[in-house]
This record gives C-alpha cells, sequence and structure tokens, in this order.
C-alpha cells in the first residue's frame, strides 16, 4: 500500500507480510505470493489469491481491510490454476472469479463475498477468464478461448446475451506496408515453415491471424529480447514498419535456416526464402521423425485442437506427435481426446499418450496404450487422499504393458543425483532400469542433456538397453513456450508413422538418434544403432563411420565408447557438417555412440543448449563382459538413500504398500550388487 500525490508514492508499507509457509509444496515455492488484488467499490476491502501453509496448486480466495488490515478474511478454497482474478460487484454482496472447479475448462462463478455457495455463471467447453463488471452490474467483459485463440466479449448477467467485441479498423502511428513472405525448398516445392520477423521498430510482427510465440528462454549474452515465432503455411503477409526488417525461417532439422534482411517501403515487398535440404547420408538410414512428449492443452491461454496442433508440426517438418495426456492439478484437460487409435492431418500422425504424474518417483511417459487411461494418473500427492507412494513406477509401467504401451522417463535429471551428498534421491530411475520395467529415457528434453546422459552411460555400462529418448514437453496452447512443437525429438529409422508396431520396436531398440537440431548417424562395420555386435575372444579392428548435418553450428562431434570420449571429429562448414571415417580396437564388450553438442545457445535451438545423440551400437566381445563396479555402488547408494527414505515415510494407506516399495527396491539392489565385480 501507498499514498499517491499525482506524482510519486508515498509511504509504502506491505499490507499482506511475506511468509514461508511450513507445509512442503508439491510444485510452487515454499514462499507464499498473495497475487491478483481487486477492489471492492468502497475501497477499504482487497480482494487477492494466496495460499499460506497450501501443499500444492495457486491457492485461495482472501479479503483483507485497508482501514483496519488485522488477519486476512479467508474467503473461499478453490484450486484455478493461476485463473481466479476475482472481482467484486458495485453492489458490494458478489464476487466473480474463474474456476474449472472439478470440470476440465475455467468458466466464471459467482458467489457471495463470503464466499459461500458458488453457482456457474457461464458453461462452455473452452475457457473464460478475467472478468470485469460494468459500473452498474448488469453485465460482464471477459476473455475467452472459445474460438482457439483469443478474443473479448460482452455479456448480460441478466439473460446471457452475448456480443464478441472487434477492432473493425487498425490505424498504426506509423507508415506500415505488407511483407509477403513465399516459402520454398530447393526443388521448389512450398513448405511450411517457423517464421520470425523483426521489423524496423525492433519489434516483432505477424500476420493478423497467426498465434505468435515467444521463447520463455533467452540467453542475454545472445540476445536482447525473446525470440518470436508464428506458422508461415508456405505463403503470409506481415505489416511491418518501413525500414530494414530482418526475416529467419526453419523448417525442422533436416533443412538448413533461411534468413534475410529486406528494405521495405512504399509499397508491398515480396520475399521468397529457399529451405534447401540438409539430410545425412542414406547410409546411415530413412528416418521417420517424433516428439514423444507433448500436451496440446495444459494451462495456456489460447485452446489447441489435434489440426491445429498437426499444422504446427507439420511446419517443423515433424512426422508423429505424442500427446500425452496428463493432470494439471485437479483436472484433465485434454481427457476427451484420448484415443487409443491414430488420426492422420496430412503428412503428421497423431497419437495419445499418457504422462503418469510423480515427483517423488519421476514422471513416465506411456505411449500406445490399446486399451485405457490410467486413473488416477498420479500418486505420492503429499497432503491429500492419494500421498501414499505406492503405486510406484514399476507398478504403473506394468499396467501400461499389459496394454502393449512402450513406457520411459521424461524429462529426467537438471542435475545427475549425488546419493553421497543429496538428503532425498527418490527417482526411481535405477530400480526400473534393473528390473527390466522403463522402456526408454528422455536423453534430449525439460532436463539438462549432459547431466541425463551422464546417468544413461552408468545404465548402458551395466549393460541395461535402456533406449534413448526425445520429448519437448512442449504445451502447445501457451503463447509463451520453451519451444516449439518438435524442439526435442527423436529420429526412428526404417519406421513407418501409421504403423505403432514398428513405432513401439523401434524405441524399444534404440534404432535411430534423439537431438534438438543436429543429425547425428552413426555405423559401426556398417551396424547401425540398436544393433548388437558379436566379436570373438580376441576382439577385432571395427571400421566406424559417423556423419553430422546440422541447420546450428556444433562444437564438439565425439565418439563415445563406454562413457569415455574415444575421438573427437573435426566439423566443416562453420561447424554444420562431417563426414569421418575411424578404425578403433575393441578387446572388450561394451557399447559406442557419437553426440554433438554446442554449449554457446542458438535462437532456433530455444533450449540451454545444443545437443543430439545416436543410441548406441552395442559391442559383445566373447568372455570379456563389461564390467562397471563403480557405477553399481553409485546405483546401490542411490538405491540405499531411496530406501531410506521411502521407509520412513508414514502416509502409506496399509503396511503391505510399504513392504511392495521396499521390497522392489531391495529386489534392484541385489541386482546391482551382482555387477560389483
Amino acid at each position: 500500500m501507498a499514498a499517491f500525490n499525482g506524482k510519486t508514492l508515498q509511504n509504502s508499507r506491505p499490507l499482506v507480510a511475506g511468509k514461508i509457509s511450513e507445509k512442503y509444496r508439491y510444485y510452487y515455492s515454499q514462499a507464499d505470493h498473495a497475487i491478483n488484488p481487486a477492489w471492492s467499490a468502497d475501497g477499504d476491502t482487497l480482494y487477492y489469491v494466496s495460499n499460506p501453509e497450501t501443499a500444492w496448486g495457486t491457492g485461495d480466495i482472501y479479503a483483507i481491510s485497508v482501514s483496519n488490515p488485522g488477519t486476512p478474511r479467508h474467503v473461499i478454497a478453490e484450486e484455478t490454476t493461476w485463473a481466479a482474478r476475482p472481482q467484486p460487484a458495485h453492489d458490494g454482496k458478489r464476487l466473480l472469479y474463474a474456476s474449472y472447479r472439478g470440470r476440465q475448462w475455467h468458466q466464471l462463478w459467482i458467489t457471495g463475498v463470503d464466499g459461500k455457495y458458488p453457482l456457474p455463471l457461464t458453461f462452455g467447453d473452452y475457457d473464460i477468464w478475467q472478468p470485469r463488471w460494468s459500473p452498474d452490474d448488469q453485465s460482464l467483459i471477459y476473455v475467452t478461448n472459445e474460438d482457439g485463440g483469443l478474443a473479448l466479449y460482452h455479456h448480460t448477467v441478466v439473460g446471457g446475451a452475448r456480443q464478441k467485441v472487434e477492432a473493425k479498423k487498425r490505424v498504426y502511428k506509423r507508415a506500415m506496408q505488407p511483407l509477403e513472405i513465399t516459402l520454398a525448398d530447393d526443388t521448389g516445392k512450398p513448405v511450411a515453415g517457423r517464421v520470425s520477423v523483426l521489423g524496423s521498430d525492433g519489434r516483432h510482427h505477424a500476420p493478423m491471424d497467426a498465434r505468435i510465440h515467444a521463447d520463455d528462454y533467452m540467453d542475454p549474452s545472445r540476445a536482447d529480447h525473446e525470440t518470436h515465432y508464428f506458422r508461415c503455411d508456405t505463403h503470409c503477409t506481415v505489416m511491418v514498419p518501413e525500414g530494414t526488417v530482418s526475416v529467419q525461417a526453419s523448417h525442422g532439422f533436416e533443412h538448413k535456416l533461411a534468413t534475410a534482411k529486406v528494405t521495405v517501403g512504399g509499397s508491398a515487398t515480396p520475399l521468397s526464402l529457399t529451405l534447401a535440404r540438409n539430410e545425412l547420408p542414406e547410409a546411415f538410414g530413412t528416418f521417420t521423425s517424433a516428439d514423444m512428449h507433448v500436451h496440446m492443452n495444459y494451462g495456456g491461454k489460447y485452446k489447441q485442437t489435434q489440426a491445429l496442433m498437426a499444422a504446427d508440426a507439420a511446419s517443423e517438418d515433424l512426422d508423429i506427435v505424442y500427446n500425452l495426456i496428463v493432470n494439471k492439478e485437479e483436472r484433465i484437460p485434454d481427457i476427451a481426446e484420448f484415443d487409443t487409435g491414430l488420426k492422420r492431418f496430412g503428412g503428421v500422425t497423431v497419437y495419445q499418450g499418457q504422462e503418469y504424474h510423480t515427483s517423488y518417483w519421476g514422471h513416465l511417459g506411456l505411449l500406445h496404450l490399446d486399451d485405457h487411461y490410467l486413473t488416477p494418473d498420479f500418486s505420492s500427492y503429499w497432503h491429500t487422499g492419494l500421498a501414499s507412494a505406492y503405486p510406484t513406477n514399476a507398478v504403473v509401467q506394468d499396467l501400461a504393458h499389459e496394454q502393449g504401451a512402450v513406457s520411459g522417463y521424461v524429462h529426467p535429471f537438471d542435475g545427475a543425483p549425488d546419493p553421497e551428498k543429496d538428503a532425498k534421491v527418490t527417482h526411481s530411475l535405477p530400480v526400473d532400469a534393473a528390473l527390466g520395467k522403463t522402456d526408454y529415457l528422455e536423453i534430449v528434453s525439460f532436463a539438462n542433456h549432459e547431466n541425463t546422459a551422464s546417468v544413461w552411460y552408468r545404465l548402458l555400462n551395466l549393460g541395461f538397453h535402456v533406449a534413448a529418448g526425445a520429448g519437448t514437453d512442449a504445451m502447445t496452447n501457451y503463447a509463451s513456450l520453451r519451444g516449439p512443437i518438435g524442439l526435442n525429438r527423436i529420429f526412428l529409422d526404417g519406421v513407418k508413422a501409421d504403423e505403432p508396431a514398428s513405432l513401439k520396436a523401434a524405441i524399444r531398440g534404440g534404432q535411430g538418434f534423439v537431438s534438438n537440431g543436429p543429425l547425428v548417424g552413426l555405423l559401426v562395420n556398417d551396424a547401425k544403432p540398436g544393433s548388437t555386435l558379436n566379436f570373438g575372444a580376441d576382439g577385432t579392428t571395427i571400421q566406424v563411420k559417423a556423419a553430422l548435418r546440422s541447420p546450428v553450428p556444433v562444437e564438439r562431434f565425439e565418439l563415445v565408447m563406454n562413457g569415455e570420449v574415444l575421438k573427437t571429429f573435426d566439423v566443416l562448414d562453420d561447424g554444420t557438417s562431417a563426414d569421418v571415417e575411424a578404425e578403433v580396437q575393441v578387446a572388450g564388450s561394451g557399447w559406442m555412440l557419437v553426440r554433438a553438442v554446442a554449449k554457446a545457445s542458438h535462437p532456433f535451438v530455444q533450449d540451454i543448449y545444443t545437443y543430439a545423440t545416436t543410441n548406441p551400437v552395442w559391442l559383445v566381445v566373447e568372455g570379456k563382459p563389461q564390467t562397471a563396479p563403480e557405477d553399481a555402488a553409485y546405483f546401490i547408494a542411490w538405491l540405499d538413500r531411496m530406501a531410506e527414505h521411502a521407509g520412513a515415510r508414514d502416509d502409506y494407506n496399509y503396511a503391505w504398500e510399504r513392504e511392495a516399495v521396499l521390497a522392489d527396491i531391495a529386489k534392484a539392489r541385489k541386482i546391482y550388487e551382482g555387477k560389483l565385480q
């Protein structure tokens, strides 16, 4: 609170004091927030959203008197995922707010200022937010995404008459002209693409009807603002200020970027951009690309559809989208989309999968469920009726496998767990890898790729055939994304997008590579990733061929054997290309892969850094199995920490749940004990 004398704020003071809650929070900071304030008509009461001692979610609606602050008054307990925006009516009796209240979409609810018996004011399978009362309380203005994008509507309180509020005429403050952009590949074939247009005014511009997105990651050493982009379906018109305009276009990883600077002035300016193909040589495989981790609707402002999501995927040259349906707090926005089949939209295939939530054991991706969605789709939610650490991820993956599904861990590690130092290590990857429950691990994901790979290498060293996966965790209905759909993707060799059986076999078998930009290929004695080569007891000399094609520069292109860099290859064309051969002596069993890394960020790669890796080629030398006792000891220490923490919990529903959890950990520990020699 502060007084305002017309020029400056005076006597500022906190109206609601800051506080650190003692109760553990599932997602959010331990620091309480007090947000979305709205004045009562008499100017004495502020309604706001806060979360003191709230275990999870965004908090409840509170009220506080300005003239006599005291203790805030709790109005209503309501989880709204940041959408409540309470608005008191001018009559001082009613309170309007947005909530999904047990449904999948936000609508407007009305209650008294005491918060009792709220009732819905609007209805629909879409979101309505940010209401405002008219001065006489007889009508409302609000924002809705019922048309897919965002729109403003006027709504009478009595009768519910609605009218869309639209700008019928645009008046520009500066001279603007149309920029006519056309995209094609190097054969002249029109293609859709991701386009970024930066005007002479230092602002990004997009077509009138486009959804413009902004990358939520920015490297201040490389740029002074986030990358803004939109989908251009082969041709688009953008109104831009006169002057120099910078344009970048892309069409996935198998095409080079196209950039241009043009001077716009006086009339429409045509701009044709060529997105030249830049594929790996055919000997390394014929690839189908997939984003294994996408959320069509999750919590953003837009309302996404499968058709529009597929159009975005097509502009990224992405063949397959796995929409992982998942809860967002108390709701599952895309539950009505669940289907065990597939849908085709032009050249894009969409499959419905599931993400299973538990931040205790780690999040799972479940692909190709052939019967039903697993519910509840979360466990170990502290302070709730689903607080128990049972079911474990091993149980969930068994249920998924009974339906023929492929399962894996998603966005695993920002930092590699250190069981010797970390007080709580409960991620259950080492249990499920040892017990054969896990098919893949997202190596390129919404996490740290190299740190995740360091854990993966330990598993490979112990002979566990856990394949590399990749998923963006794209929430496609957000305006601000961590990256577009297909930012993190897997390239599967020799499969078709509409053949689930071959896709599942390719994922499990590690047939291909994962990337957020570079294309990497590996042949070991002409065998591709996922293959196993057998040699006699004397070992042999193997022939290694590797290739790199990348739309962005890489700093290192490396051959990795048993977790160690064996060779670093030279790269050409400013770090975007390589074709190399090498001879390697193999004396014992193990594995081999190639990877490409650039720690310098790039605006095209809207990730923490550029990274790609093939799956391994397995090398088996008769009588000389690979041993990795240090890695076995690492996971034993991890499991001991896990057992200690899980065993101390007192929120199991039944004693047998605790026993089952600890039994799986103990069973996995014995497997690692057998690998200490």
